[in-house]
């Protein structure tokens, strides 16, 4: 029996259950395009399914809309893999083991992809449903959004033929996002070669318990980053322990969630490894104190670990100095939207290879000439360490309209479902939305979603109640949408 099956909207859960069934990660999305695919056959619908797997489903008019404008409902099919450590689960062929208490939704010991599978559920749900009055659809299916937004990059718009999109991204009931950061990836590098050991003792030091999350949405709560602060660690412990040397340093799987877990090898020489662990025990305290209260379950350890080699003392002072210097977090706050972050940076994945240390850096602001800037403090900072940067994946802001008829629509439906006004925010995440609208002049566009927590983490759930009420709320603008 389906986990889901009791829960409303009836459609909505079912193809929610339907497409968590199958692996999705980012990457790993022709499975689930090809399911799109076959819904919009089922229910006899012109589709369109490109190279990358992004997938457009098109329905004609329903009776007395056939001169309406058409409206375009977009959502992503990829999500962020993650797990707890004790999960056997591969997430890259094996779908989710979802749950339920009637309130939330939440997958067993993995993310849940909410973000954005719920969007893509209840597109597939009006599309299926023949007795909803709406003006003619067309439902965009983009992949790889969670990894720098390839498939909005990569769509061809030309035959969309809507100026009104609802992006079904967002995820806070009853808040409405109008505008969005602009963001870009740097691959980074500072090099090192490894040497063989010369009568040092080898540890794996860990940083685990953090809380982690999403770089653009909880970025502003002063969670730690198990990759930056691994970096503080070990240039500590070099301070404390003269001669150190790092055979690795790795952690994080997403440039854009902020790393939970680090695990680090170094050599300590001969005759210090007491003061290193007492170090270590000692810094763990230092840790627990300045994060109590966001991130709690912080704690720094380590234990004898064999080793084939690190790197010589002065590449290990090379690359941890410079990782010192290397800026995390928030760093500047919006004036426009009180409390939103303008600019920020997250150190996403890290990790030492033949060559030297290799980690990815996500950029994020609003101002387009702040996101220009923090890539030339970044890159400065990197060849002054000796190393060198890249950029990938840049997608561009989206700038407030001071005027939306869209987004007039849209608040009035939902004070119509709701009984309570909409909330107009801006958000520090990063959305479709500002492609979209590069991509087709004139389009008006609004995110929206249901009440979704901890996104991109273990702990990811999704609210029963918001999703129904966010259902409706789409459906009535469409009823209205003449």
């Amino acid at each position: 029996m389906a986990v889901l099956s009791g829960l409303e909207p009836k459609a909505v859960f079912e193809y929610f259950e339907k497409l968590c069934a199958v692996p999705h990660g980012s990457h790993n999305t022709k499975r689930i395009s090809d399911l799109c695919v076959s819904f919009a056959q089922e229910l006899g619908l012109r589709w369109r399914q490109d190279e990358i797997n992004n997938v457009v489903i098109w329905k004609e008019a329903s009776p007395g809309y056939e001169g309406a404008e058409p409206v375009i409902l977009q959502g992503h099919i990829d999500m962020v893999c993650v797990k707890t450590e004790d999960c056997p689960k591969d997430m890259a062929v094996e779908g989710l083991d979802l749950r339920t208490d009637g309130e939330w939704v939440w997958a067993d010991r993995t993310s849940l992809g909410g973000d954005n599978g719920i969007a893509v559920a209840m597109i597939l749900a009006i599309l299926a449903d023949s007795g909803l009055p709406h003006p003619p659809l067309e439902a965009v299916f983009t992949v790889d959004e969670e990894v720098g937004m390839d498939g909005a990059f990569g769509l061809d718009c030309s035959d969309l033929k809507g100026k009104k999109l609802v992006n079904l991204d967002s995820e806070e009931e009853g808040v409405f996002t109008v505008s969005c950061a602009g963001g870009v990836r740097l691959d980074c590098f500072l090099p090192g070669k490894q040497e063989p050991l010369s009568g040092e003792t080898g540890y794996a030091v860990t940083l685990s318990g953090l809380l982690g999350g999403h770089s653009g949405g909880d970025i502003h709560r002063g969670r730690a980053s198990a990759n930056q602060t691994m970096g503080r660690v070990l240039y500590s412990a070099m301070e404390r322990v003269p001669g150190l040397r790092v055979r690795d340093i790795r952690g994080g799987k997403f440039d854009n969630v902020i790393c939970s877990r680090n695990e680090a090898l170094v050599a300590v020489p001969a005759g210090r490894t007491k003061e290193f662990e007492a170090f270590v025990k000692e810094f763990d305290g230092v840790l627990k104190n300045e994060y109590a209260g966001c991130d709690d379950g912080i704690a720094l350890s380590c234990v004898g670990a064999e080793l084939d080699g690190a790197l010589s003392p002065s590449a290990t002072e090379h690359i941890l100095r410079t990782l010192l210097v290397i800026p995390q977090g928030v760093q500047a706050m919006n004036v426009d939207f009180p409390g939103l972050v303008q600019t920020s940076l997250n150190l996403g994945i890290m990790g030492m290879e033949a060559d030297g240390l290799h980690f990815s850096i996500s950029v994020r602001s609003c101002i387009a000439s702040q996101k220009a800037m923090m890539v030339q403090r970044l890159r400065a900072i990197l060849e002054l360490g000796g190393g060198a940067v890249s950029e990938r994946s840049g997608y561009p802001g989206w700038q407030y309209a001071r005027q939306s008829a869209l987004r007039e629509d849209v608040l009035a439906a939902w004070k119509a479902v709701s009984g309570r006004e909409g909330k107009i925010e801006a958000t520090h995440g990063g959305l479709e939305c500002g492609l979209f609208i590069e991509k087709i002049p004139g389009l008006d566009a609004v995110s929206m979603g249901p009440e979704l927590h901890d996104v991109h983490s273990v702990k990811e759930r999704l609210s029963v109640p918001s999703t129904k009420l966010v259902y409706e709320l789409t459906c009535e603008l469409l009823r209205r949408s003449r």
